[in-house]
């Protein structure tokens, strides 16, 4: 119970909270919309102000004829362990009340302030809370009066005007609930069980009036026909005619209601004006129930007290109810607010201390955007996978092998390595220098992808800087932000070049030898057939020296051309593997890793 009690006291310090944020509902889902709170509804000169009264165990409404309540009051009871009664306005939050007739007095201006001194109503609500040890947790919202007729100074709309703004505030979380599902276009989920409204019905209906012309009871029929929310109040139970009474109403028989019917014997007109305070008041109309003769079997479940207990536990009923839709909506509203104090700008601190702090996290939020585009979170890091799969293999393709190993070019290559006299068996310096100078060409296709990547990555930085919500507001740092992911990606350029040289450097310091062992285990594999039919002779080996009248014959320079493109496509093979992963290695994950280290030692040594 003890933790139901502090569940409600915490829900209306939520409604508190919203309503100094500017949620007031109305305005489709809202918190106010989903936490729970009372309606009181009733027709003019009804009793509804001194029901209020009753409940609060203060004087503090407005009192007088015709129409009192032109505003909504939005009445906040929090009970305390001890202490003087208070209470605060919400357009004067630095104001505390301890005398309630200059609560009362407040109202009346307040009302005044926007209505004017005139009879015409206003939909803004007055928001008021109560600080006492004699009250429940509840948050109760006094309605104008529903009437009938327009009277002089009134508009002649003044009778829809008030049944209009009573119905938003009984049925609005319905309406709203059904307009989203119909902007939404999700006509289908009309079909679907919602939970009903949460504001409850107090509807007031004076017992010396037949109940079938009641005001309250007309119109909560209409936004609640099940009666799961309304819960009936008889007041003026005293002054009914001789030989008559109301308990065929309080027993739920004339009308009947899934709430309980409760009675309630306000002050009379002569105990107001002689003051007499709300706890005799009380006693008095205890008094009355335990003692009459039509209700005393009834007494235990009549008066203001029973009805605040009453109001109180359906309250915790309805909160054990919805406390995951309420946590649902608490969690999603503290996001968006989030969202929109990133968007806006939270606040700068002062120190320094605290400033460096801010960065940091500024800079976090960047390399999360920066991140997020390389692992596939955001478009883009699917870039770098291109340059493997498609900038690579094609800058591969288009090597000038078939120029560099023609008759031609071998034959030269040969000759200038034999120097002043001829190899004796293979020329292995031929070949070597062949090999070399073609492995020299995969130079060109490592460096471009290098430099793809590294252009990559520089339109990443860009990105994700446009990105980041919460730099948007910082020109300066999101400069000093791209300055030094540059400078950083420039470094890791620099090292994968090098990198990548090497692997194609170490293709050329040493060759693999086993690749030409097998050549001469199988002499004829490289030769096409035009090559054997010309080579009528047995068979040579390919390292054997084919010199003839011209040094070395075509069959011989076409067989060492054969070897060395075989093993220069093997080499092509390796490197195409090899120069992703060191690209990867060198420049990618070194960005993930390390983008903004030296911009944090920076940013650390400065005062």
């Amino acid at each position: 119970m003890a933790t139901m009690t502090s569940l409600i006291g915490l829900i209306n310090k939520i409604q508190r909270a919203c309503t100094l944020l500017g949620d007031h509902g109305g305005q489709g889902m809202s918190l106010w919309e989903i936490l729970p709170s009372v309606a009181v509804v009733g027709g003019q000169s009804s009793g509804k102000s001194s029901v209020l009264e009753s409940v609060v165990g203060r004087d503090f409404l407005p009192r007088g004829s015709g129409i009192v309540t032109r505003r909504p009051l939005v009445l906040q009871l929090h009970k305390t362990e001890s202490g003087t009664e208070y209470a605060e306005f919400l357009h004067a939050p630095k104001k505390r009340f301890t005398d309630f007739v200059a609560v009362r007095k407040e109202i009346a201006d307040e009302t005044d302030r926007i209505t004017g001194k005139t009879k015409q109503i206003s939909n803004i609500p007055i928001h008021l809370s109560i600080y006492s040890p004699n009250v429940v947790n509840l948050t109760l919202i006094d309605l104008p009066g529903l009437t009938k007729v327009a009277v002089e100074g009134q508009s002649e709309t003044i009778v829809e005007d008030i049944e209009n703004m009573v119905r938003t505030y009984v049925e609005k979380m319905y309406l709203a609930r059904i307009y989203d599902i119909l902007t939404m276009n999700k006509k289908d989920e009309l079909n679907q069980k919602y939970e009903p409204p949460n504001c409850i019905i107090l509807a007031i209906s004076p017992a010396n009036q037949d109940i079938a012309t009641s005001d309250a009871i007309k119109l909560a029929r209409d936004v609640d026909p099940s009666g799961e929310r309304t819960f009936g109040v008889l007041t003026k139970l005293d002054l009914m005619d001789k030989g008559t009474n109301a308990v065929d109403v309080l027993e739920g028989r004339a009308y009947r209601l899934q709430q309980p019917w409760v009675g309630i014997v306000n002050r009379s007109q002569a105990d107001i004006n002689k003051n007499v305070d709300m706890i005799l008041a009380r006693r008095k109309e205890r008094e009355y129930f335990e003692t009459s003769p039509d209700y005393g079997h009834l007494a235990s479940r009549m008066g203001s007290e029973y009805l605040a207990k009453l109001l109180s536990e359906h309250l915790e009923l309805v909160i054990r109810q919805r406390i995951p839709s309420i946590i649902a909506l608490i969690n999603k509203t503290i996001d968006e607010l989030n969202a929109e104090l990133d968007r806006i700008g939270r606040p700068i601190a002062t120190d320094g201390g605290a400033q460096l702090y801010m960065i940091l996290e500024l800079c976090r939020a960047f390399d999360r955007v920066f991140k997020e585009h390389l692992d596939g979170g955001r478009p883009g890091g699917d870039r770098i996978f291109g340059v493997f799969d498609n900038q690579l293999p094609a800058a591969l393709k288009k090597l000038p092998f078939d120029r560099y190993l023609s008759l031609k070019n071998v034959q030269k290559v040969v000759t200038e390595a034999d120097g002043y006299q001829p190899h004796l068996i293979a020329p292995e310096q031929g070949y070597r220098r062949l090999i070399d100078g073609a492995i020299s060409y995969f130079k060109g296709p490592a460096e471009a992808s290098v430099d793809a990547v590294h252009y990559v990555l520089k339109e990443l930085v860009r990105k994700s800087i446009a990105e980041t919500q919460e730099l948007k507001r910082f020109p300066s740092l999101q400069t000093d932000i791209a300055t030094a992911a540059n400078e950083s990606l420039e470094k890791f350029r620099d090292e994968s070049r090098k990198t990548v040289l090497r692997l194609v450097e170490m293709e050329s310091s040493y060759l693999t030898a086993d690749f030409f062992r097998k050549l001469n285990a199988e002499p004829e594999k490289n030769l096409n057939p035009s090559d054997k039919k010309k080579n009528a002779e047995p068979a040579k080996n390919p390292n054997q020296s084919g010199h003839t009248g011209d040094r070395l014959n075509e069959s011989y320079l076409r067989r060492i051309g054969s070897n060395v493109n075989a093993y220069i496509a093997m080499v092509c093979d390796t490197l195409r593997n090899t120069i992703p992963k060191a690209v990867v290695y060198c420049q990618v994950k070194e960005a993930k890793r390390s983008l903004l280290t030296n911009f944090y030692a920076q940013v650390g040594s400065r005062e």
